[in-house]
């Protein structure tokens, strides 16, 4: 099978949240994976490749608006269309 859409090209910095400026729409019209430390996470909220981290919810913890509280993970990141 051949795909007729073309993928956009991942940026450098993505933000799952609908509200910052680091999110772009079309992106995530596609599986995306995270490699940490050659390690796939499915947990990412956010990442930047260039400064080399993540961020990933700190357990069931969460904001006063009900929004998880997110921890910073930093090391090698890689970020892949599945």
């Amino acid at each position: 099978m051949t795909e007729t859409t073309q993928r956009p090209a991942l940026p450098d910095h993505l933000s799952v949240d609908p509200r910052s400026p680091h999110h772009v729409a079309a992106v995530f019209e596609h599986d995306i994976g995270i490699r940490l430390n050659d390690k796939e996470r499915t947990d990412v909220e956010e990442y930047c490749i260039s400064e080399g981290w993540v961020k990933v919810p700190a357990g069931k913890t969460v904001d006063r608006k009900g929004k998880p509280l997110l921890i910073k993970l930093k090391g090698k990141v890689e970020a892949f269309y599945l």
